[in-house]
């Protein structure tokens, strides 16, 4: 059974993104999921991102709880910013026992020729994909090496969460009492 790898900046953690790894644990025939927290998505801008250490955090403590959910700060001794390929290169290399698969959204999907190599992961890697909403899969439908899940819909970004916490919104159940708490400890995103 393969080990879902689930990318992220997690800039912080939501419940979104625990309902997508407990789903694609739970429901998609994969034998668990690893949150990647990545330090830099290439795709992204380094300047809103806080501190890699405290969204590893942050996941850990999401988590904690679960056996089927694992985090990973595989990338932070990887060159940055971080590519998929390498990462996936690195793991294949370190333990070579497991079968390893991509979690992605619809939205990465539909920017997947972008990405370093994406041919190659194509050929190599089974990529589990969640639904977003107004995203056209159609493109992708038969290919033999995605799978289109059922998980259920949640439109909550990390942006979203950020913006609310800065504008004195209160957040709670839309991230973990637990991130929560180390969110007010540490007076992120205000």
């Amino acid at each position: 059974m393969k080990t879902g790898l689930f990318f992220g900046s997690f800039n912080p953690i939501h419940i979104g993104h625990l309902i997508i790894a407990n789903y694609m644990a739970g429901f998609s025939g994969l034998k668990e999921v690893w949150l990647v927290v990545s330090p830099h998505n290439p795709l992204k801008n380094r300047n809103s991102l806080s501190n890699m250490y405290d969204r590893l955090e942050m996941a850990k403590l999401a988590t904690e709880t679960s056996d089927k959910i694992k985090v990973s700060d595989i990338e932070f001794s990887l060159p940055q910013p971080s590519y998929t390929i390498d990462t996936l290169a690195y793991l294949q290399e370190k333990y070579p026992g497991k079968e390893f698969a991509l979690i992605m959204g619809a939205d990465n999907l539909a920017s997947f020729k972008k990405w370093k190599n994406y041919e190659i992961i194509l050929k190599n890697y089974e990529i589990y994909v969640y639904p977003r909403p107004g995203v056209d899969l159609s493109e992708w439908a038969n290919h033999p090496s995605i799978k289109i899940t059922d998980t259920p819909q949640m439109d909550i970004s990390s942006t979203f969460i950020r913006k609310g916490i800065a504008a004195g919104k209160n957040v709670q159940y839309f991230v973990p009492d637990k991130v929560l708490s180390f969110i007010d400890s540490k007076n992120m995103y205000r």
